[in-house]
């Protein structure tokens, strides 16, 4: 087998949000010695690319340059990994090339599997249909809803995990709050097509949603998902979950649909995956070190955390790993521990949101415990808006909070 290319005492795969946060605790926990594989030449905050789909924000303003925002001391690795083998200690690069590791720190984001809708990728930025989760889209799905006057809007969110699992309803609501402000909401069919239940799993934040719903008349079909896009019949194929898979084929002349997620291809067939169809690196829950591989962890999106994949869980996740691995390291118990926080900031207006905290247990878990973040209120939109992006450039990619 041939030599590594080069080797670093710790190695991150992935310059994202949890790549570039773990960097920059491990810069300043002392560690001098660590690299950071990414190829990305921006750095995307990416909650806001609802607000830039809603018309409230500019793409320029959720984007850096992957240069500005990796930490300083840290060996940058312009490629992408397409391979890691535990055994040997290596990550192989696209150029073919190789990093031997002692320490390995495995957070490459999610897979955007916009093949598994017929059609979907095909209509994308075209005949009606976008998403916010493209950042050259989100703009598009403001277009499509300031030009809206009447006719069937349909938002479609894909079972399973995906992250930011609140994001396909905030554009649903941000919508239908701008066509009622126009005056054109009663002319307009809402529909929104969701895989679970209920509109959220936590009962008391589901409650405030349902009154949302009931303002705005939009019609939520539950325990579906859309399964197909025929842009040009200007179609959608809504498939039951339940009840042997009932279809109904649904006209529309706005659809925001969001694709199905997993782990990246790569990270599937390597042995650190689960092994099952979504392939997420296999995580014990509360230390992140990963069950077959003591100096392997993982956190993010691509981890087998049973949380939301939110840059929220990102921010509990990331001193755990630290923590845990340097412990590793220096033959120490493990001492930190995940108990799966996350947060979702659910925008149901312009100038209204609710923040959704909660753990494990599907219990609210309140930041703030004097505040009612249960409702609506105008200072959670605010926190979205200008808090929340602040606090991570500023303080989560330095490894401050």
């Amino acid at each position: 087998m041939p030599r590594p290319t080069s080797h670093h005492a710790i190695v991150i795969v992935g310059g994202g949000t949890a790549g570039i946060t773990v960097a920059a605790r491990l810069r300043r926990a002392g560690q001098h010695d660590v690299a950071v594989i990414d190829p990305a030449v921006d750095h995307y905050y990416q909650p806001l690319w609802t607000l830039v789909g809603a018309g409230c924000a500019k793409l320029d303003a959720t984007r850096r340059r992957q240069a500005d925002v990796m930490p300083r001391g840290v060996t940058w690795i312009r490629q992408a990994a397409v391979q890691i083998d535990p055994e040997a200690q290596e990550v192989v690069l696209a150029d073919g090339g190789t990093v031997g590791y002692e320490s390995l720190v495995v957070c490459p984001g999610i897979q955007l599997d916009w093949g598994q809708i017929g059609g979907l990728a095909e209509s994308l930025g075209r005949d009606g249909v976008s998403s916010n989760y493209r950042p050259d889209l989100a703009p598009r799905t403001w277009d499509l809803i300031r030009d809206m006057r009447e006719g069937t809007a349909v938002f479609g969110m894909p079972s399973g995990p995906i992250k930011c699992a609140g994001a396909p309803q905030k554009i649903a609501y941000l919508a239908a709050d701008h066509w009622r402000r126009q005056g054109v909401l009663d002319r307009i069919h809402v529909v929104l097509v969701l895989p679970t239940p209920k509109l959220f799993g936590v009962p008391v934040f589901n409650a405030e949603l349902e009154r949302v719903v009931d303002r705005y008349g939009i019609d939520v079909r539950l325990t579906s998902e859309v399964t197909e896009v025929d842009p040009d019949g200007r179609e959608v194929v809504v498939t039951a979950l339940g009840d042997g898979g009932t279809k109904e084929r649904l006209h529309y002349d706005i659809a925001h649909l969001v694709p199905p997620q997993s782990a990246p291809d790569w990270v599937k067939s390597s042995p650190l995956s689960t092994g099952d169809a979504k392939g997420y690196v296999a995580v014990d829950k509360g230390t992140m070190q990963h069950l077959r591989w003591p100096n392997v962890f993982a956190l993010g999106d691509a981890g087998s955390t049973p949380n939301s994949k939110t840059g929220a869980a990102v921010r509990k996740q990331a001193p755990v790993v630290v923590a845990n691995l340097l412990a590793q390291r220096a033959g120490r118990p493990l001492p930190a521990s995940y108990d799966g926080y996350a947060s979702c900031p659910i925008t149901t207006a312009r100038g209204k949101m609710l923040l959704a905290e909660f753990d494990y247990t599907l219990e609210p878990r309140p930041t703030f415990p004097l505040i009612d973040t249960t409702h609506e209120r105008r200072d959670m939109w605010l926190l979205k808006k200008y808090g929340l992006p602040f606090m991570y450039w500023n303080l989560m990619l330095k490894g401050r909070a």
